[in-house]
């Protein structure tokens, strides 16, 4: 068992920072530059906004902006330079982080 943390990253569909999409550029991010060792991005059905706003999807909604969550691992140094670099595409508020083990 190893020490590790994960860290998950909330977003909509859509979002676009520099003209390109923050997913994309997340998932790139900490694939290519940081090398982590587990990136996964789950798409929601619905989520509440930080307004107070639902975002889920319906017949009168076809392009409704569902939620995205991009969860990754690796070591704390790892994860914690990762951060540093996503400052800019995410929001303050919109990530999460806690110890665990890889077992």
């Amino acid at each position: 068992m190893k020490g590790i943390e994960i860290a998950r990253i909330f977003i909509r569909e859509g979002n676009h920072a520099g003209g390109l999409d923050v997913m994309k550029r997340i998932f790139a991010l900490l694939q290519d530059q940081h090398k982590v060792q587990g990136v996964t991005v789950f798409r929601g059905v619905a989520g509440l906004g930080v307004h107070g706003e639902i975002h889920a999807a319906d017949l009168l909604h076809m392009t409704a902006r569902l939620p995205l969550v991009i969860e990754f691992f690796d070591t704390p140094a790892a994860v914690a330079a990762a951060l540093v670099a996503l400052r800019g595409l995410v929001p303050p508020g919109h990530i999460v982080k806690w110890p665990a083990l890889c077992l």
